[in-house]
């Protein structure tokens, strides 16, 4: 707003020179008026016009004293008070001021300042429902995206559009082991407050890392480390956050246990690299996530995993590879990749993170056991109902080489229901992956690699082994 005057200016100033103009009309009609009328000396002429001047200067003092009061107290005033309390409206580091007016204050002047505070209590009143539809929206979409991507839509105009940008990222997969086959044996509503507090504490955990949950598929975890606003550190942020939710795993399995569920097991996959992130659909449905070869290679890293690992893929480990300590690397051949998959299994990463593994004692070399078994070839989630026989013939830590009739073909999952309950122990089902076709003995034999075991199976297999050893 530009310089101006001030209403106490404007109002004075003006009575000021309409005062004087008219006590000056006044004054020369008088005057003139006594030459034509009276006539006189020069002498006797200055005399009586210094008389009228006196007179029109007593006058106009007195009508500029009384005026002034009666404007400054009638009209100024009232107005200043409400300018004074408009410019501190402001500042949002000070509180609005009451405008308290006389009450013999002009009607038009108490209604501007009515006016005034209707409209200050309609914007407070919008101000307020504004404010708690944004905390609504961020509360509600936070749910069901990310909360800083929620922020990020609402404070930007572009923030809705289909698009995307080319960024490095780090992406992390987890996935329960088995959950399949523990739904089968419960109850729904079970089911849902199992996956429930699975859910609510990965969450925690992803978020205390800075990550995004971009996805939950069914019992699986997507999430995303290095967006919207990029860090150098979203490799090292993401495999802490992957051990963390190992850690955090243990805990709930702790709590859960108390309760009669089942021990849940979780294999994590993490990879880097460069993907288009940003909204990704149409104007009808649209979704904030990730697109590229780096988030499909995530996914195949999480599939060769076995309850409890942590595998990073080459890209990630050489982010991080001064702060973590891994076992392997190990390879895999991947259909529809056109290198060998390598990657490595972090037991711990170093400072800032601290974060730890537990890691139990692993039985050396293989044991020889023959323990027959039923498996079925998995399709995604589908299992064919067509049963094969097998047999072990060598026990490892998370191996098995195994006869099956007929062979199966490297990469194949399969779900395996051991063919017997001996007294001691009764083997619940175990999901695995062909690895490889070898020979043992002079015999085909299929190498397993398991992806989902109980824990109380897995200390069992260990007994024999070692008593086998």
């Amino acid at each position: 707003m530009g310089k101006g005057r001030s209403v106490k200016q404007i109002v004075l100033m003006g009575v000021f020179w309409r005062i004087l103009a008219i006590e000056a009309v006044l004054f020369v009609f008088s005057l003139a008026y006594r030459i034509v009328t009276q006539g006189g000396s020069v002498e006797e002429l200055f005399w009586y016009a210094l008389r009228i001047a006196f007179l029109v200067l007593i006058i106009i003092i007195f009508m500029i004293i009384t005026l002034r009061n009666f404007l400054v107290k009638k009209l100024i005033s009232p107005l200043e008070t409400i300018a004074l309390a408009n410019k501190r409206l402001k500042d949002p580091e000070k509180d609005p001021i009451e405008i308290v007016l006389p009450d013999d204050a002009p009607l038009e002047i108490k209604e501007i300042v009515a006016t005034r505070a209707e409209m200050l209590e309609k914007i407070r009143e919008v101000s307020e429902e504004r404010l708690k539809l944004a905390d609504f929206i961020k509360e509600t979409f936070g749910r069901y995206l990310s909360k800083k991507v929620v922020d990020e839509i609402l404070k930007s105009p572009d923030g809705l559009k289909v698009g995307g940008s080319k960024e490095t990222v780090t992406i992390l997969m987890a996935d329960l082991r088995g959950f399949t086959g523990i739904s089968e044996q419960r109850a729904p509503e079970e089911m849902v407050e199992l996956l429930n507090g699975y859910l609510k504490e990965m969450s925690k955990v992803i978020l205390s890392f800075d990550g995004i949950i971009d996805e939950f598929i069914g019992d699986a975890i997507l999430a995303i480390f290095g967006v919207p606003h990029g860090k150098e550190d979203h490799a090292a942020r993401a495999v802490a956050c992957a051990l963390s939710m190992q850690k955090a795993l243990e805990r709930l399995n702790t709590g859960m246990g108390e309760k009669g569920f089942p021990l849940l097991e979780m294999g994590i996959g993490v990879n880097t690299g460069e993907v288009i992130v940003g909204n990704i659909g149409s104007e009808i449905r649209m979704k904030y996530g990730v697109v590229g070869p780096a988030v499909n290679i995530a996914g195949r890293i999480e599939s060769n995993t076995t309850g409890g690992q942590v595998l990073i893929g080459e890209s990630t480990y050489d982010a991080v590879k001064d702060m973590v300590e891994v076992e392997g690397p190990y390879t895999f051949i991947m259909k529809g990749l056109g290198r060998p998959l390598v990657c490595y299994s972090v037991l711990a990463i170093g400072p800032p993170y601290k974060i730890r593994l537990k890691q139990e004692k692993k039985v050396q070399g293989g044991a020889e056991m023959r323990l027959p078994f039923h498996c079925w070839k998995l399709e995604g989630k589908s299992v064919e109902q067509q049963a094969l026989h097998g047999e072990t013939m060598v026990l490892f830590e998370d191996e098995l080489l195994a006869v099956i009739s007929p062979l199966l073909v490297p990469f194949t999952d399969i779900k395996i229901l051991f063919d017997f309950c001996p007294q001691a122990h009764c083997f619940d089902e175990m999901y695995a992956k062909i690895i490889s076709v070898e020979e043992y003995k002079g015999v085909k034999v299929n190498r397993l690699r398991l992806t989902s075991i109980r824990g109380k199976d897995r200390q069992v297999l260990r007994k024999w082994m070692a008593e086998a050893a």
